[in-house]
């Protein structure tokens, strides 16, 4: 970000009647901020039920002919009473600024402190930044001992969850960027917005940060809201998002599956561990997603990181931070035209790329141009065109390869073959029972969990099993003679790369 920014303000309202003017009121000394390009103040009356959209129609007349250069209001409202959460997805659908936060509708917090927020994402590549309550600042209202034990407890379960090192996760000031938090599915419907943001951005690696705030809390007599009821809530909502790995709203990119298929560490580490004996020290990654295998594959002289996904474009230069080495770009495997200019690489990484793209022949042929002479490409596409089901559609598969149509497509793009491996023969069973037989459209969670357990023993097993492979792995030279005629046909294969289907 540059020096300045435009920030969304979300304030859920549910029977503030005699708060939310001056809460709102508070709000308008951001626009005397620099740091502040825009402001938006998205209002949701949750359908109270007391005076307070009397209050609030006052407070909208009293801004008709306030300036609106900077400060922008507009105010929405439900008809029924259907909780904190609904009214945030509701305001955020409203949200056009870089940044996103959330403020409640009573004096608790203090807008100010907003602008110590902004501040690090100003100057940190930050995701996420919350003002907590139990830093040091420079002041706080003394009250309820009890109800502080609450919130360390709650903070400490998704801490627990999540990995993370929060002091206060219950704060109601979090603010996010608008892109990233409009791409998180949020379904929680009361207070369990709060850990079901915080598990989810730390689900996403986020890079979350922390700033103290002052806070002045209310007692129960002043209108004070949550009980002990919303607590047991939350812990419920703590173990229920524990669980998920709901995380990525549909897109055209099938984010949302991917995402749960990176769930299995062990098979990754896997993967990383077969192929990192022909990657050289300058490596071009097409299809990178969020960086899993391109972790086991560092470091690197030079690493170049692609994919085409925004989500995880995202991810990747927040991954190459502190990483001078490791380079982020968005390469379309197929367009030459897209791959990193003025560079040659020893090695060209395609992990589940290729079968992707509808024409693979130009995929290959661009990744040739992209090596050095005598560089490799090296490539895992899935075997068995028997196998083709309802998974590969949902992938967003083309194809299926044999042996003989993978050497014959590497020969035409003018590279001779090093190796052809099998991987992963157990997984052909699975791929046929899920696909072929059931023809489901996604993975269990289980299943992925499932399979990363077992990761270690399928991998001592994989050679022995008399199971033709899920996937192939091509290690391809580029040269200055290919023998197409050997490259091409499985039975003329030299002995290195020839193994049994």
């Amino acid at each position: 970000m540059n020096g300045s920014t435009t920030l969304a303000i979300i304030v859920p309202v549910f029977n503030e009647q005699y708060l939310v003017e001056s809460s709102l009121a508070r709000l308008t000394l951001l626009a005397d901020s620099p740091l502040l390009e825009r402001i938006k103040v998205i209002v949701v009356d949750d359908g109270s039920a007391d005076r307070t959209p009397e209050a609030l129609n006052r407070f909208r007349v009293s801004t008709e002919h306030a300036d609106r250069s900077k400060l922008e209001w507009l105010f929405l409202r439900h008809d029924v009473n259907q909780g904190k959460a609904a009214a945030i997805r509701t305001a955020l659908a409203y949200a056009d600024t870089q940044l996103t936060v959330i403020h409640d509708a009573d004096l608790e917090y203090h807008p100010q402190d907003l602008l110590k927020l902004v501040n690090v994402f100003l100057a940190e590549e930050a995701d996420a930044v919350f003002g907590s309550r139990f830093l040091s600042s420079d002041y706080r209202r003394v009250l309820f001992f009890r109800h502080e034990l609450g919130n360390r407890f709650l903070t400490l379960l998704v801490n627990i969850v999540s990995d993370l090192n929060l002091t206060d996760m219950e704060t109601c000031y979090k603010m996010v960027r608008t892109d990233l938090l409009k791409t998180i599915p949020l379904v929680s419907s009361r207070f369990g917005i709060e850990p079901e943001i915080t598990i989810k951005l730390a689900k996403r690696g986020a890079r979350v940060f922390e700033v103290p705030i002052r806070y002045s809390g209310r007692s129960y007599q002043e209108g004070k809201k949550i009980t002990w009821k919303d607590g047991l809530r939350c812990i419920v909502s703590v173990l229920r998002f524990a669980l998920s790995d709901y995380l990525y709203l549909a897109d055209v990119h099938g984010s949302q599956i991917l995402g749960r298929l990176n769930r299995a560490p062990r098979f990754t580490r896997w993967m990383a561990d077969v192929v990192k004996p022909y990657i050289g020290e300058s490596v071009l990654e097409i299809g990178a997603g969020t960086g899993n295998l391109t972790r086991h594959l560092l470091p690197r002289a030079s690493y170049w990181a692609s994919d085409v996904n925004p989500l995880y474009l995202d991810h990747l230069n927040k991954l190459a931070q502190n990483r001078p080495y490791l380079h982020v770009a968005c390469t379309d495997g197929e367009i030459e035209e897209s791959y990193p200019r003025d560079q040659r690489f020893d090695t060209v990484l395609g992990l589940n790329v290729v079968e992707h793209l509808a024409d693979d022949l130009r995929a290959l042929r661009s990744m040739h141009n992209a090596l050095a002479d005598g560089g490799r490409a090296v490539i895992l596409v899935p075997c068995g065109p028997w196998l083709f089901s309802s998974l590969d559609q949902v992938l967003g598969h083309q194809r299926r390869y044999t042996r003989e149509q993978l050497a014959e497509l590497a020969a035409r793009a003018g590279f001779s073959v090093e190796a052809l491996l099998g991987f992963n023969r157990i997984g052909v069973v699975a791929w046929w029972l899920n696909g072929r037989l059931l023809r489901r459209k996604s993975f269990g969670l289980w299943q992925i969990k499932v399979l990363n357990a077992l990761a270690p023993l399928f991998r001592s097993l994989d050679r022995w099993l008399p199971l033709p492979p899920l996937s192939l792995i091509a290690v391809l030279r580029k040269s200055s003679f290919v023998d197409n005629t050997t490259a091409a046909s499985v039975d003329g294969m030299p002995s290195q790369y020839a193994e049994r289907v």
